[in-house]
């Protein structure tokens, strides 16, 4: 799907992007001016784009970077998605305008193939970096590519991130943010947004930019290291912030198996760690974890 530009938000858009005065449209210019840079002072954002709806940026970015029309740190923003995708082909659907929906393409340069499954975390620090200087909003990683914020005493989710590969040097990480999503407006019980968090702000723009920059900040620091994660502080980083480690948890796998442990490490390669009851330390390298709870506190079950 060819994405609309921003020149067609009055005229492409399900309603006036100004009807909702809680949830006002991006400015692209804006953006552009503070976070593509050249010369001297350049950076890693190439470009800066807003539409106003789109099917997803991901796929959207990943045919332009096939087509040669996206460069290395190319930014496709979508004000709203109709068919924004998770881990697993879940769907990610929101209001217009109600959270950040948006793609970039990475060129993990210097970096071995086998360190590039480290992006989707990376991500999740520099998002939960972010989220943190901008917004003033506690977070949590949860493994492998979810955010967590904290509503009414509960864990809930509140931004994902899908990586996908682009032909043979490229990647588009993809992330999603619940902003301004009011409490009739969650699509599962255990959605979030940052106004339910309570966050110090809901501005996009500023929330928008600081994460690019801790994005950018992350991912250079990572790619000058060759990827290592360890030498990057990724994988300490990490660790520190995830909710996800210390806990019993199951891990749904393909195949319709699951393994249920407790969660103690991250490994040199972006795996957690469970310690099952056989005493066997079993890495999972992808899946779908659930965190499991005692009886009567908060959690996913």
């Amino acid at each position: 799907m060819t994405p609309r530009d921003d020149s067609d938000a009055n005229s492409d858009a399900p309603s006036n992007p100004w009807s909702d005065l809680d949830r006002p449209p991006l400015n692209a210019v804006a953006l552009r001016r503070a976070l593509v840079r050249d010369g001297e002072r350049g950076g890693l954002w190439s470009d800066v784009r807003v539409v106003a709806r789109t099917g997803s940026t991901n796929s959207d970015l990943v045919a332009l970077a096939a087509d040669g029309r996206a460069a290395e740190g190319a930014v496709l923003i979508a004000e709203e998605q109709d068919a924004g995708r998770g881990r697993l082909d879940r769907r990610w659907t929101a209001p217009a305008r109600s959270g950040l929906f948006f793609s970039v393409l990475l060129k993990p340069t210097g970096v071995p193939v086998e360190r590039w499954g480290w992006l989707p975390l990376l991500a999740g620090v520099a998002m939960a970096t972010g989220l943190s200087r901008s917004a003033g909003v506690d977070t949590a990683l949860k493994w492998p590519n979810d955010l967590l914020v904290t509503v009414e005493g509960a864990e809930r989710k509140v931004g994902g991130i899908l990586a996908e590969r682009a032909g043979a040097d490229a990647v588009v990480v993809g992330i999603g943010i619940n902003v301004t999503l009011r409490a009739d407006e969650l699509p599962v019980p255990g959605a979030g947004s940052l106004a339910l968090a309570g966050a110090a702000t809901t501005d996009r723009d500023t929330i928008l930019r600081t994460v690019l920059r801790s994005l950018e900040q992350w991912f250079e620091k990572w790619r000058s290291v060759g990827g290592d994660p360890a030498a990057s502080g990724l994988q300490d980083t990490y660790a520190a912030g995830c909710a996800t480690l210390g806990r019993e948890v199951r891990a749904e796998l393909p195949g319709d198996r699951s393994i249920t442990g407790e969660a103690v490490a991250l490994d040199g390669d972006g795996r957690l760690v469970l310690a099952t009851a056989e005493g066997v330390q079993q890495p999972v390298g992808a899946g779908d974890i659930v965190h499991l709870r005692p009886a009567g506190s908060p959690g996913d079950e």
